[in-house]
């Protein structure tokens, strides 16, 4: 991208979750390679889980499984009547 000033990009930081940037957008990655998008609104990974990286493809949605040996008490039961 140009250092010159062009119009303002509205960026929306999305948590947990990805940076949404008003496009079309061109990213430089760590090792100087550039990736570009002419979607109108694109979705920057943040949490690096991302198998299309820098683009989000909501990896960050998925959660860790409870530790092994925990009891789950599953959904909370009613009060017993009186």
């Amino acid at each position: 991208m140009p250092n010159v000033p062009a119009e303002r990009r509205r960026v929306s930081l999305q948590r947990p979750g990805p940076l949404l940037v008003e496009g079309p957008v061109e990213v430089t990655l760590d090792d100087g390679t550039t990736v570009s998008s002419d979607r109108f609104c694109v979705a920057l990974c943040t949490c690096r889980r991302s198998r299309i990286h820098p683009w989000c493809d909501t990896s960050h949605r998925r959660r860790a499984q409870p530790p092994t040996g925990v009891d789950d008490p599953g959904p909370a039961q009613p009060p017993p009547p009186v």
